[in-house]
């Protein structure tokens, strides 16, 4: 008789002898001499109950501490035909699995059936505290109880339980055999190192990972395969832009460096462009910024074109003709809710001044974010401006318009805000504004950046 424990994030499997380490059945498994017993990564334990159930081999499952619940879903809205129909092809699936849907489309309700169809103790995890207070409160909603909470200061564990990313890899070995189901929202965060291994340490048979945008620029979105699954639905802006999302267009203005900006950008890209080039630096592939930025702390031209860069920068992002851009749009929106999105704290802050609106960034305390975000749900706010992080786990029904003043070249920074405003209202039509500079590093940056349906 074969014993199956769980020790540590990891399967331990008492009674079974050495030589069975050479068959399929214990594949991944290694011989522990402490224990005399082959020990494995807990992330195999359906595979292995499976296995040894074909196998007839008799066993005991002493690893597994949960049972199944008796959940009833409370929930008055009946899903919508893709939300029903992402819900059967991850059960299709084996239960495993991820759905994309773009941010408005109700990606939580998805979650909230597959809990109720499960019927297992169930870990949420969310990459921000704002974003585990809104799955607690729905939760709460849903399903009549009270759910524990992981992070931000709380260490509660219930049969339905939210956590950060954070707090999820640093308890999943000490969890790891209490939840069934894993629930990733944003699960494009998941491919971290770190953050791996709160899946690798988790016996949970079932698993759903949720995102509006799965592609990463590094291509590591493919490490999910293995850890929650294939991508089992998928239905894009474009799919429901006009139906269950709000109607939408994007606008591109292209705006032209004062003589003096252009003088002082074309000086300092010269700097930077002629030691990448004085040093054979590909700046095109995956590791060229991180080659640029060994090379360059190795000498004073190295600093000097990295301060060139910078510079640059700031004039592209900055400029004094995109304020006055923002001025005439402001202006021409006035009355319908306002988002400014820029890639730097800087920028952030000088519209704040200028413009005497609130500013979020990473740097604002959580209750006066709050503050800030309930006022412009109510209102009483009709501009926000913000550096990156509003780009995801924020809801704001109300918004209508983003003017992106700058950001990355990553598509899902441009969609995630392109998301904020896409929530469905009455007779609503939102408007994405994208400002770029003409005749800098800023137009391959939006090109990069819109290479996504909902630009096309």
């Amino acid at each position: 008789m074969w014993t199956l424990l769980f020790h540590d994030g990891t399967l331990v499997v008492q009674g079974a002898p050495e030589d069975a380490l050479e068959g399929g059945l214990l594949d991944g498994f290694r011989w522990d001499v402490r224990v005399k017993a082959p020990r494995g990564p807990a992330w195999r334990y359906p595979e292995l109950v499976l296995g040894l159930i074909a196998a007839r081999q008799p066993y005991t499952d002493e690893a597994r501490a949960w049972a199944r619940l008796d959940l009833q879903h409370l929930g008055r809205r009946s899903p919508r035909d893709y939300q029903q129909g992402a819900l059967d092809a991850w059960v299709a699936g084996g239960r495993r699995g991820v759905v994309v849907l773009p941010t408005g489309s109700g990606k939580t309700l998805v979650a909230e059936l597959a809990i109720a169809d499960t019927q297992r103790p169930t870990l949420v995890v969310a990459p921000t505290l704002d974003l585990v207070g809104q799955w607690v409160e729905r939760l709460r909603v849903a399903f009549g109880v009270d759910p524990g909470i992981l992070g931000g200061g709380h260490h509660e564990v219930r049969d339905l339980t939210v956590s950060t990313y954070d707090s999820a890899w640093m308890h999943a070995a000490r969890y790891g055999n209490r939840f069934g189901l894993l629930i990733f929202d944003e699960v494009h965060h998941l491919p971290a190192p770190a953050y791996l291994s709160a899946t690798e340490n988790s016996m949970a048979p079932f698993r759903l990972g949720l995102t509006a945008t799965l592609e990463r620029e590094d291509g590591q979105e493919d490490l999910l395969l293995d850890r929650v699954g294939p991508v089992v639905f998928r239905r894009d802006i474009t799919d429901l832009s006009g139906k269950v999302l709000a109607d939408y267009e994007t606008i591109t203005l292209t705006i032209e460096l004062s003589p003096d900006e252009r003088a002082r950008y074309d000086a300092a890209r010269k700097t930077y462009r002629d030691f990448v080039s004085a040093n054979r630096i590909y700046m095109g592939g995956p590791g060229g910024w991180q080659t640029f930025l060994r090379v360059a702390a190795r000498s004073r031209d190295g600093r000097e074109a990295f301060q060139a860069y910078l510079q640059a920068r700031h004039i592209q992002h900055g400029t004094d003709q995109k304020l006055d851009l923002l001025s005439t749009l402001i202006q021409e929106e006035w009355g319908r809710p306002t988002l400014i999105f820029t890639h730097d704290n800087a920028t952030a802050y000088r519209v704040s001044r200028e413009f005497l609106v609130p500013c979020i960034s990473h740097q604002t305390d959580i209750k006066e974010r709050r503050r800030i975000l309930d006022a412009f749900e109510a209102g009483d706010l009709p501009i926000i401006v913000t550096s990156r992080v509003l780009n995801e786990g924020v809801d704001l029904p109300t918004a209508e318009v983003a003017i992106v003043l700058s950001g990355s070249g990553t598509v899902r920074e441009h969609v995630q805000r392109l998301g904020r405003i896409l929530r469905p209202g009455h007779g609503k039509h939102a408007t994405l504004y994208e400002m770029v500079a003409a005749d800098t590093a800023e137009v391959s940056t939006s090109s990069r950046r819109r290479q996504h349906d909902a630009y096309r």
